[in-house]
């Protein structure tokens, strides 16, 4: 395995590229240049940035974090593409700037689904029954 590149021989780049992309973003959110009116009042949240191999295609994983639907934000941030894409442009030498694509970020309820699931009485139940097995008396075969 080279050093550039990931267990499974694919390249980092894109991943380096991708977080450098999230960066910058989560910076022009944080410092309100990205306008609109539903994210001038509430917290957006970019959790990962994933890069086509040829690095020409950026999805944007967003999750809005003050009542606004995702949906409104996606809108926003599509609307306002071409202005993120030169600000990228201007902070990133790249070859290509990247287009931008924004979707939801569902790994909050995924998270959510499967704390409810491990938190269920009948998962209680089968990790108690496996405690008791484990901890009984040898029979001494």
């Amino acid at each position: 395995m080279r050093r550039n590149q990931t267990p499974e021989g694919h390249s980092i780049r894109p991943l380096r590229v991708g977080e450098q992309i999230r960066h910058v973003l989560a910076e022009m959110l944080m410092r309100g240049e990205i306008h609109g009116d539903a994210l001038d009042s509430l917290f957006v949240s970019i959790s990962e940035v994933r890069m086509s191999p040829d690095l020409r295609i950026a999805t944007v994983f967003v999750k809005s974090l003050g009542g606004v639907s995702d949906d409104t934000v996606i809108g926003i941030l599509s609307k306002n593409a071409s202005f993120l894409q030169k600000a990228i442009a201007q902070k990133i030498r790249l070859k290509y700037v990247p287009k931008l694509r924004f979707l939801a970020d569902e790994s909050f309820e995924q998270g959510s689904l499967i704390d409810s699931l491990l938190r269920s009485p009948h998962v209680k139940r089968d990790l108690e029954e496996d405690n008791d097995q484990k901890d009984g008396p040898e029979d001494g075969r």
